[in-house]
């Protein structure tokens, strides 16, 4: 009796989990996409809402923070992003790490960047609000042929 138990609270203490990870899941996934979209439409107040002002970002070229992503904003020319395979992460209750891919058609400074894109970013719980306070991503080699 002991042991069923201690299998029930067990599997109430997992759907409890997986209940409360959705709605958070949900967010971030929200979040990550309003950000992309706000870069692809050059909404710089609309990106701002949803990063974090001490934002740091590691690409290839370099490590960016806030004014830099802004530069590069404006340099680039979006003509569409997909994001797909996402997962979420709770490292703690106010930190959340997404992984995922991102198909991208575009040009940064008149020159083509397009690509699938293995990205990750960091979102952390500030005041009720969730922000990104961290972005990474590294374009996928070509497929062997």
């Amino acid at each position: 009796m002991k042991k069923y138990l201690t299998y029930t609270i067990a599997a109430l203490f997992a759907t409890t989990l997986v209940a409360l990870a959705g709605p958070i899941d949900d967010a971030i996934i929200a979040n990550e996409k309003a950000a992309w979209q706000a870069f692809k439409d050059k909404k710089a107040d609309d990106f701002k809402k949803v990063i974090s002002n001490d934002l740091v970002a590691v690409y290839a070229d370099g490590i960016m923070n806030m004014a830099a992503e802004m530069d590069a904003m404006s340099k680039t020319t979006m003509k569409s992003f997909a994001l797909s395979d996402i997962k979420v992460t709770m490292t703690d209750a106010d930190t959340a790490l997404i992984a995922y891919k991102c198909k991208v058609e575009s040009s940064f400074d008149g020159k083509d960047n397009s690509g699938t894109y293995n990205c990750g970013s960091v979102w952390r719980k500030m005041g009720s609000e969730w922000k990104g306070v961290f972005h990474a991503d590294s374009k996928e080699a070509p497929a062997a042929k």
